[in-house]
């Protein structure tokens, strides 16, 4: 938008506190290569769009507005002479992309003394040198420390992950290495007992028979109730005594392997009838070490399945051979972040998961709303922990006022309210030294805020701290470099 060009007067330039300290001659420069402007109410540039000028207020009022999740959030509201804005780092140059960070509008007629933004840089590299030398190192160097911490940051999630996952990997790897030498036992110990039934008085209708009830045998194990103690105790004991009543001394080491096998007094009582007394202990012990080979055979797949499913949320979580910017399911996100930082979650905390499962898939970046969730749950799971261990994290999915929200409640001790406008701040946190670099938060609000165009926010009393993330359901355009120029 442009105003109605008006006469520059260096004296009142000179009025303005920016301007107080200039002499006559860069004074007059600057009415001659600048101008004064009348804009009526309204918008007088637009955040985004190419950074042109540099507006120094002479009087009126203006209003400053901020994008966020698709509405303008209103900033800074100001009558005050000599207040600035527009493009104020041209003296970075190409360095920088030179676009307007807010929006600004006026609400009266309103005068700006407007200086070209190539003509403002000449002038701050010609005038002020040292000082330009000073802000560009004060810019690059912060964002480089910030780059540099930020990299930090992810590297110590990484780490934690890292440590998890191999943690959680290695029980069932263990597990599987167990049961298979333990299976490899019982293999041999059942070719040496086939030997015997082999060289003994069995006929060729009882091993029949047998071998047609290891069948149905193997198939119950599959299919096996899971008991209470109390329950397992009472069938124990009645294998027990079903065994020594029928011959079997050793009946009590037996049980235990029967009834985790499903295994009861009436299928033993089947056993019994489909075979001679003189064979029943024999045929019992080859029985027992059919359901353990089941069971070991299971104990493996469980492994070995537990081992896929980490690996599988390991490749979910970061997101390999996938698109960076797609339609996503975000509970197959949270799923997975849940899992990889399982180890983090101490056994005194309860996870809740309330899932909202008919909301649609959101357009998004997974791999970088992951690191969102694993700021979010890290900093709860710290909460928990500082307030003795013991909580509960619930994370919950909804529609709010179409858009979904994803919400992590924790129990612990809340945020303060005099530090609560400043958690989302680069480099603040309330962690012990070595613990946080007070990035994790402000990388999750660029994350969700620039990049995906949504909110987060936080509400927090003693004992319910919620972090609130809403994310829009339709897709906007990808702004691949949110996060960089923010």
């Amino acid at each position: 938008m442009s105003g109605r060009i008006m006469p520059c007067s260096p004296k009142e330039i000179g009025s303005l506190f920016l301007f107080e300290k200039l002499g006559p001659e860069q004074l007059g420069r600057l009415c001659s290569q600048g101008r004064v402007e009348l804009f009526e109410p309204g918008p007088v540039y637009t955040e985004g769009d190419c950074a042109t000028c540099f507006f120094v207020m002479i009087e009126g009022t203006v209003v400053l507005s901020r994008r966020v999740a698709g509405d303008d959030v209103e900033v800074t509201r100001t009558a005050q002479p000599g207040v600035y804005a527009g493009a104020m780092q041209a003296y970075l140059g190409d360095r920088l992309r030179q676009v307007y960070n807010n929006s600004m509008r006026v609400t009266e007629p309103t005068r700006f003394f407007v200086l070209p933004a190539d003509v403002f840089a000449d002038m701050m590299t010609e005038w002020f040198p040292m000082a330009v030398h000073l802000l560009e190192g004060l810019f690059f160097g912060s964002k480089s420390t910030q780059a540099a911490v930020g990299q930090r940051e992810r590297l110590l999630a990484l780490g934690s992950l890292s440590a998890g996952l191999t943690h959680e990997l290695n029980n069932p790897a263990a597990a599987a290495v167990r049961a298979t030498a333990t299976l490899r036992e019982r293999i041999a110990k059942m070719r040496h007992k086939l030997a015997v039934i082999a060289e003994g008085p069995f006929s060729r209708d009882q091993l029949a028979s047998l071998i047609e009830i290891q069948e149905r045998t193997a198939e119950r194990v599959a299919k096996a109730p899971v008991l209470s103690p109390l329950e397992a105790t009472d069938r124990e004991d009645l294998l027990t005594d079903w065994l020594a009543d029928h011959g079997i001394d050793y009946g009590w080491q037996l049980a235990p392997t029967f009834v985790q096998g499903g295994l009861d007094v009436d299928w033993l009582e089947q056993v019994a009838a489909a075979v001679d007394e003189e064979i029943l202990a024999g045929a019992v012990g080859w029985l027992n070490y059919t359901i353990e080979t089941e069971l070991l055979m299971c104990e493996i797949e469980d492994s070995t399945t537990r081992i896929s499913h980490l690996v599988d949320a390991a490749k979910q979580y970061s997101q390999l051979d996938r698109a960076p910017y797609r339609v996503v399911d975000v509970h197959e996100l949270l799923d997975s972040t849940l899992l990889m930082l399982s180890g983090k979650i101490g056994q005194g905390m309860e996870v809740v998961k309330e899932y909202d499962r008919t909301l649609p898939p959101v357009p998004a970046y997974p791999a970088e709303l992951n690191q969102v969730w694993t700021n979010l749950i890290d900093n709860a799971v710290s909460a928990i922990n500082g307030a003795g261990g013991t909580g509960t994290l619930t994370v919950r999915t909804a529609l709010d006022h179409e858009r979904l929200l994803v919400e992590f409640r924790d129990t612990g001790p809340g945020v303060p309210p005099e530090i609560k406008d400043r958690i989302f701040d680069p480099f603040f946190t309330t962690k012990p030294v070595g613990e946080g670099t007070g990035l994790g938060l402000d990388i999750s609000w660029r994350i969700v805020v620039n990049k995906h165009h949504g909110t987060l926010r936080v509400e927090s009393v003693p004992g319910d701290t919620r972090f609130q993330v809403l994310l829009p359901l339709t897709a906007e355009t990808p702004d691949e470099d949110a996060e960089d120029t923010a």
